[in-house]
């Protein structure tokens, strides 16, 4: 075998160990219910949903973004849940560690790929992270909005469940408008809707 042959079938084999690796996330429960609320949703069901918003919400942001950036951002962000486990978002506790858990999974899982091909996943999670530029903004606004869509649709069940409130939701997504403003006023409708039903508190 050639050293080019080679050095192809040890890049090959790296893609497919972080292929297989990466199945563990369909394992990884978050505290979102589905739609109908029969079952919490799996981190990779969240992926897929974001990435076929951002094709669908691209037109409603108010700055120009990358769609490829954007889905692939999306697609790998919650890949460090596989060791680093779903933080729900207003788990303070849990959130004190997040990112040193987060950050050591990181580590792992975007070094079983190809350096180049793990270096640039690493740098769009990293870009995530930081909510700086217009692709990680709206990468945070699907990953935000989603969730509320799907307690609306489940009649505000988690909610319900941890017993949160407006000004907490508020909190977590106080930057949304200035990326979308009509997707801040449906967050604020579907918000106050469930404050009337009780699923949601007002304070």
């Amino acid at each position: 075998m050639s050293e080019k042959n080679a050095d192809a079938k040890k890049r090959f084999e790296q893609q497919i160990r972080f292929i297989v690796e990466i199945d563990k996330v369909k394992n990884i429960f978050r505290q979102t219910y589905l739609s109908d609320a029969k079952r919490k949703e799996n981190d990779a069901e969240h992926s897929w949903h974001l990435a076929l918003m951002a094709v669908l919400l691209q037109e409603h942001m108010k700055e120009k973004t990358d769609l490829t950036r954007v889905m692939t951002m999306v697609l790998i962000h919650d890949l460090v849940e596989i060791d680093a486990g779903d933080t729900y978002a207003y788990d303070t506790a849990g959130a004190a560690t997040k990112k040193e858990r987060e950050t050591k999974a990181a580590d792992r899982i975007f070094g079983l790929l190809p350096e180049d091909q793990g270096s640039s996943f690493r740098t769009l999670w990293e870009e995530f992270e930081e909510y700086r530029t217009a692709d990680a903004k709206f990468a945070h606004l699907l990953d935000n909005f989603q969730p509320l869509l799907l307690n609306d649709a489940s009649g505000g069940k988690s909610w319900a469940e941890h017993g949160v409130r407006k000004s907490q939701v508020c909190r977590r997504n106080e930057h949304i408008a200035e990326t979308s403003q009509i997707v801040w006023e449906k967050m604020l409708e579907i918000m106050d809707s469930h404050i009337e039903k009780g699923n949601l508190k007002a304070d």
